[in-house]
């Protein structure tokens, strides 16, 4: 998709002034180092994972487990990089920053339940927006335990997973150091980004994306 493609030469895609522990989602990729081909390969539009691959595939699909406030939707292992919807709702959590007991856990990890997923992350995707001015952790501000749970401690504990994972078959195995981030605003341009990820297999001869992250 050509529209993502510039957009991965800034050197910060973050936006300023934005809590990234705030209800969203969030289209996530994250590349290994030198966009080594340690995931598998491409054959006929169809992604095909080795061991190292399955590794990532596995603790990914782990995060709603590990954060009980992350959604996952559509994702794809690639060779050399990993594209991921995650939506961030706090409304999972209780008080205490422990998973609400009221929440739609397996809602959120069911494949079978796509559009009760899209539906939440439609939701969060539009929440709190246009509101920048109140401070992180509500009413308790930075004692509340919530205000730690983000997206940045979502892929420190995804990368490390892996890291040690892969590192017991591979010990070349790395990570480049940053990952790129953009918040998904509305429904339509959720729909747009889902399409871009599992098309990505097929367009892997024309995707020029592990060039330009950094």
């Amino acid at each position: 998709m050509e529209k993502y493609r510039d957009k991965y030469r800034i050197p910060s895609a973050r936006l300023q002034d934005w809590d990234y522990g705030w209800n969203a989602a969030y289209f996530i990729t994250i590349c290994t180092k030198h966009k080594t081909h340690f995931w598998g390969h491409i054959d006929q539009g169809k992604m095909h994972l080795t061991t190292l691959g399955k590794i990532a595939k596995i603790h990914w699909e782990e995060i709603p487990q590990r954060f009980p406030y992350a959604y996952l939707d559509e994702f794809v292992i690639m060779p050399d990089h990993i594209h991921g919807i995650i939506a961030i709702d706090k409304s999972l959590m209780d008080d205490d920053g422990g998973p609400n007991d009221a929440g739609d856990r397996d809602g959120r990890s069911n494949a079978g339940d796509r559009d009760g997923r899209r539906d939440a992350i439609n939701r969060v995707s539009t929440a709190g927006i246009d509101q920048i001015d109140p401070p992180p952790g509500g009413i308790t501000a930075h004692n509340n335990p919530m205000l730690h749970d983000n997206l940045s401690r979502i892929i420190r504990w995804y990368k490390g997973r892996v890291t040690y994972e892969s590192r017991k078959i591979q010990p070349a195995f790395a990570w480049q150091p940053r990952f790129y981030d953009h918040i998904i605003r509305d429904r339509a341009a959720h729909d747009r980004i889902a399409s871009y990820i599992a098309n990505n297999p097929l367009n892997w001869d024309e995707d020029r994306f592990n060039d330009y992250i950094s």
